[in-house]
């Protein structure tokens, strides 16, 4: 069975695992932040506001484990969550300008890992990869 027989799963899982460690290594170690916390803050970059439970699914770990990677965000100054709330008992996550900072701050190394991680394609397909998985979403 060739590559592109392969089930789909597979394919983006070796795709994912791939980039994941030339994001971890080229972009995110040299600014101090693990892969989950990056993707906890890329999602309150777009949804800001979203309580532990949801990121927690977002990302498809336990509550318990993104309480942790908000916690350690919070500790660096780059999330903020009311100390309590009117109602219920999530507590919004959010951005804070320096969190908005960092995050920026990731972007060049974030692209050189996907241009390396992409390298194989040509750019025509590149963009046909984008907007095919764009489209899934």
């Amino acid at each position: 069975m060739n590559d592109a027989d392969q089930p789909l799963g597979y394919l983006l899982h070796r795709l994912t695992t791939s980039l994941r460690a030339e994001v971890t290594t080229g972009a995110l170690d040299p600014l101090g932040l693990t892969f989950p916390q990056y993707i906890c803050m890329r999602i309150l970059a777009k949804s800001p506001g979203r309580s532990n439970a949801e990121l927690a699914r977002d990302v498809m770990v336990s509550p318990q484990a993104m309480n942790m990677v908000v916690r350690g965000l919070q500790d660096r100054g780059l999330v903020s969550r009311p100390a309590a709330v009117d109602s219920g008992r999530s507590l919004p996550a959010e951005l804070t300008k320096s969190g908005l900072a960092l995050l920026k701050r990731t972007e060049p190394g974030i692209r050189a890992a996907e241009k390396r991680a992409l390298a194989p394609l040509c750019d025509d397909d590149q963009r046909d990869l984008r907007r095919l998985l764009a489209a899934l979403n």
